[in-house]
């Protein structure tokens, strides 16, 4: 009897992916996420080997969030109709793209802007990514699985981000370019069929009967008056701008420039990242009901900001491995924490546009990345990682300081 409890609890966070729409869901967001970290992994090493300008490759990074200011607009859509239904779109749409880029490459008639055309067009379609997918979560679940369940999105991020970039770096290097965007449009591809396949889901949101505009207004409203959900949002921005340009944009710098590695190494680099965010996934997976979420937030940042110190001074790559392990980790806290809080927080009707503002404050990334590359093509990467663990630690401080509510959430 005890062993059996004991595999029991041991198994308990991978049961839901037995339920049949979560365990769809999953399986869509974890084929597109994986094409997601080629591509990413591919955009910037294309860029890097084109032109040998690491501004350049923070730019290409910033330019797939460029049109996240729209993101509310994409959440208000994700609250008016069938959220399964936009996410195979997204899908389906994203595969095109990959078959665009792909057929650019097989003609030999690809030029640096058409990446920065495809990547603007991609941005446009992924903004109603997040509202949909992230939202379908809360839909599915009953409210004491949704740490769960957020976890367990969030680990399938993660094993995308060791698998992604493991793929797409040594696929790079034995087959090119071409090689990778054939898996990634067939990745996109299947993604759209299983989102396709998750059975219709009813909101209760009265959204569908208003404009656009004033659904829109009706979630900006519903934030102010919850100082928990403003202040996530506000932390998501702080983390966009500071902590991903260190495992996006810059790693390709750090890989080649600092640690004298290629496009395989880069895909190293980036899968230590992916395992250290997968472990600390997992074991959040593990706890049933996350308490103190909030604290956690804010705590993973601390962490979070404060390795990327340590990284900027390794020059050794088997060291950088190491550190990027623990910096998934924090990583991966961060997330399944925000995520918990704002699934646990939000009223079912608003959830499609609280997402959609979730995914707004990635726009931050925007400036983030492109100030990440005009440092380290101006000084050095090392001091690009730097400069943003530092802003990062004290504008966190500063947040946790004025939200009290955040740090009993």
């Amino acid at each position: 009897m005890k062993l059996a409890s004991t595999l029991k609890q041991a198994t308990y966070p991978f049961g839901i992916l037995r339920q049949r729409n979560f365990g769809l869901l999953w399986t869509s967001m974890a084929l597109a996420g994986t094409g997601m970290q080629m591509e990413s992994l591919a955009l910037g090493w294309l860029v890097l080997i084109r032109t040998d300008d690491p501004f350049l490759v923070g730019l290409i990074a910033s330019a797939r969030m460029a049109l996240n200011f729209l993101a509310l607009f994409s959440g208000a859509i994700a609250d008016r109709m069938p959220r399964q239904r936009l996410l195979a779109a997204v899908m389906f749409g994203m595969s095109l793209l990959g078959l665009g880029m792909l057929t650019l490459l097989l003609t030999g008639r690809l030029e640096t802007w058409h990446l920065f055309a495809l990547v603007l067009a991609g941005g446009m379609i992924r903004l109603f990514q997040m509202p949909s997918a992230q939202a379908l979560v809360a839909d599915i679940l009953p409210e004491d699985r949704l740490s769960t369940g957020a976890a367990l999105t969030t680990m399938g991020m993660n094993l995308n981000t060791i698998v992604g970039p493991l793929i797409g770096g040594f696929l790079f290097q034995a087959a090119g370019p071409k090689g990778v965007y054939v898996v990634i449009a067939s990745l996109y591809l299947f993604a759209g069929i299983f989102a396709l396949s998750i059975q219709a889901i009813q909101t209760t949101s009265k959204s569908r009967e208003e404009s656009v505009l004033r659904s829109m207004l009706d979630g900006l409203k519903y934030v102010k008056g919850q100082q928990v959900l403003w202040s996530v949002l506000v932390l998501a921005v702080i983390l966009n701008f500071t902590g991903w340009p260190l495992h996006t944009s810059l790693m390709p710098v750090f890989a080649r420039d600092v640690l004298g590695r290629d496009s395989a190494g880069l895909g190293m680099l980036m899968a230590a990242f992916g395992i250290g965010s997968l472990i600390g996934s997992t074991g959040l997976a593990s706890v049933r009901n996350l308490q103190h979420a909030g604290k956690l937030l804010i705590l993973s940042v601390f962490v979070w900001h404060g390795l990327m110190f340590i990284f900027a001074a390794s020059h050794s790559f088997y060291m950088s491995m190491g550190i990027l392990l623990f910096i998934g980790a924090a990583f991966s806290s961060s997330q399944v924490s925000m995520l918990t809080v704002i699934l646990r927080t939000t009223m079912p009707e608003f959830r499609g546009r609280i997402m959609g503002l979730r995914q707004l404050a990635i726009y931050s990334f925007t400036f983030g990345s492109m100030n990440s590359g005009f440092i380290a093509s101006n000084w050095s990467a090392s001091l690009a990682a730097n400069f943003n663990g530092a802003v990062g630690i004290g504008l966190t401080a500063i947040l946790a300081l004025l939200s009290p509510k955040l740090r009993r959430a």
